[in-house]
């Protein structure tokens, strides 16, 4: 009976994954499939801690050990409710670098912990029975390597991601890198495939597990700034596949669902984040993608002079076009101003000004940093537009307004075969009538690289934090 009603609460918990994941897509409704997904989960959990049984010698036993169990449910739930409310909006992506490593490092324990129960029952068999038993086992033991290898580059890699993102980790590479990457993970490919037809090998598992970690953090410590959010989307995309072995391992049908789940989407959403930015998959995953950037930063650095505009002529031309796009950036997020953007762009929809947002697909430090962002501030999202639709609008904007956004408008992209960012897509900015620049200096941005935008004819400079700077630009557009 408990195992009839357990595989229910799995169909239940398979059922609102899919149903949340859709729900996902809409932002008018993705708050309500988040929570979808965390109910069927939830029941997911508990149907397998209080309905969850085994036979052994006829006798039924069920899971015990309930207080370590739900010792660490409360600990973990404490812990990850504490971090998510604390979390600036700028560390958002720090913060899932960091959750999704550690969903990495559960599906390598989970592989860890069974290949010890396996080695127990290999040790166990008499020997003239050993290769039978050896055969027996080859299928769960290739999903055993395939999830340690997998889970500790997804832990590593994130690892490493989080160190990046919030400063403490630097870009490094050196010459030979992506060799001794694709070498250190045949070795451990090659490891895992002896190990599937030698499982008696216990020590092997713990050399493919070191040179798993070894290849998740040098395949993701040469990346530049402005392609994290391809490699955070990347590293979901693995913890997913890492999940669903621990499915097979536990014949678990909702963990199973949840990891192809991830893995398919995290794996589509990376195609469409290099397609964003002209980089090939391939280069990805030999870890040479995005490296070497800092070398080129600030070569261009006699396109001119710059000019600046005041707050009060900016609020006029404002006041006074007709139509307006915002292309919001990391400055926005580092500001907390989200809510402030908002406000100015209710105070000029009001004075009649058409206002729209133009989001590029990387804009910020992963995928949907943006639409996060303003979501936040309830931005309708009616006025959000992608890149493909934004340039179509430029040629007839009056204003554009930049806010923190850098590489994503970088005229290098399109213009300088020389440029690391030469061939991504861009938004058209310099087709509107006037452009209008907010940053806190003429620094580069986060792939320090030297933006040709700044000095074109039509740009103009608005200096300061972006918060402070709409705030004023709010008091000025109600003065107009």
């Amino acid at each position: 009976m408990n195992q009839h009603l357990l595989t229910i609460c799995y169909l239940i918990g398979s059922i609102t994954f899919i149903l949340g994941l859709k729900m996902l897509s809409n932002p008018a409704s993705a708050r309500k499939g988040n929570l979808l997904a965390a109910g069927g989960m939830s029941i997911a959990i508990f149907g397998t801690i209080f309905l969850f049984s085994y036979d052994e010698n006829g006798t039924t036993h069920y899971l015990g050990n309930y207080i370590w169990i739900f010792a660490a449910l409360i600990i973990g739930a404490i812990v990850g409710t504490l971090a998510a409310k604390k979390v600036q909006m700028t560390a958002m992506p720090e913060m899932v670098s960091l959750f999704n490593g550690m969903g990495g490092a559960c599906a390598a324990l989970i592989s860890i912990v069974e290949f010890n129960h396996l080695s127990k029952e290999l040790d166990a068999t008499p020997p003239a029975e050993i290769i039978q038993k050896i055969q027996e086992v080859q299928p769960t033991v290739l999903i055993i390597v395939l999830g340690l290898i997998i889970g500790s580059v997804s832990f590593a890699g994130s690892m490493i991601a989080w160190g990046k993102l919030n400063g403490k980790v630097k870009d490094f590479s050196f010459t030979g890198q992506n060799i001794l990457n694709m070498v250190v993970l045949a070795a451990a490919l090659g490891l895992a495939v002896y190990m599937i037809f030698n499982p008696q090998q216990h020590m092997l598992l713990y050399a493919i597990l070191g040179l798993s970690l070894f290849y998740g953090i040098f395949f993701v410590m040469p990346i530049g700034g402005a392609d994290m959010p391809v490699v955070i989307s990347l590293l979901n995309s693995f913890t997913g596949v890492a999940a669903a072995c621990g499915g097979f391992l536990y014949d678990n049908k909702v963990m199973l669902t949840g990891g192809i789940l991830v893995g398919a989407a995290g794996t589509l959403l990376t195609i469409l984040m290099c397609k964003a930015m002209n980089r090939s998959l391939k280069n990805v995953l030999i870890g040479s993608f995005g490296g070497n950037k800092k070398g080129v930063a600030g070569v261009a650095g006699a396109q001119g002079e710059h000019k600046e505009i005041s707050l009060s002529d900016a609020a006029m031309v404002m006041s006074y076009a007709n139509k307006v796009l915002i292309v919001p950036g990391y400055g926005l997020a580092v500001a907390q101003a989200q809510h402030t953007c908002h406000e100015l762009e209710k105070i000029l929809t009001e004075k009649g000004v058409e206002v729209k947002y133009a989001i590029h697909p990387v804009a910020g430090r992963m995928p949907g940093h943006m639409n996060v962002l303003l979501a936040e501030a309830d931005v309708s999202y009616d006025i959000l537009m992608e890149m493909e639709q934004a340039n179509d609008e430029f040629p007839t904007t009056d204003v554009v307004l930049i806010l923190g956004a850098n590489d994503v408008v970088n005229p290098a992209a399109k213009s300088d075969p020389a440029s690391p960012i030469y061939g991504m897509p861009i938004l058209d900015v310099e087709q509107a009538k006037t452009v209008i620049v907010n940053k806190r200096s003429m620094k580069p941005g986060y792939a320090g690289i030297e933006n040709d935008l700044f000095f074109r004819p039509k740009t103009s400079m608005l200096f300061g934090d972006a918060k402070k700077v709409l705030q004023d630009l709010c008091t000025e557009i109600k003065n107009a």
